[in-house]
């Protein structure tokens, strides 16, 4: 008796669960609140949601546990650095780097000329 699927077969992958940034769901739920009440379905079709979607991170946004999880790096209301500024910023860390790494090799000298002084 043998069967039809393979045994080592595997018939069809297991699909992949959506996850959603906290962004997007902050974006969608504004829209969906926006939008007049007979184009509140369009959205969720258009984005492929039901409505315990929108429910549920309406509920976490007003407990403010959405704000909590935008990334403060990349959010919108963190303007980006300007180029130069972004450059101004590396040249600063660059250059306390190096004022701390010439400290060192001072001190490092007039240890070494301490203990030369000492040996002659």
């Amino acid at each position: 008796m043998t069967s039809s699927k393979s045994a080592g077969a595997d018939p069809a992958p297991r699909p992949k669960r959506r996850t959603f940034s906290p962004e997007y769901k902050l974006r969608i739920v504004a829209e969906y609140d926006a939008a007049p009440q007979n184009e509140k379905g369009a959205v969720l079709r258009r984005e492929r949601l039901y409505h315990s979607h929108v429910r549920e991170w309406r509920a976490a946004r007003d407990a403010g546990a959405l704000e909590k999880l935008v990334d403060q790096r990349t959010s919108p209301a963190r303007p980006k650095k300007s180029a130069a500024e972004a450059e101004n910023e590396k040249l600063r860390r660059q250059v306390e780097r190096l004022e701390k790494e010439l400290a060192r090799n001072k001190a490092a000298l007039e240890v070494m000329g301490k203990a030369s002084a000492l040996l002659a």
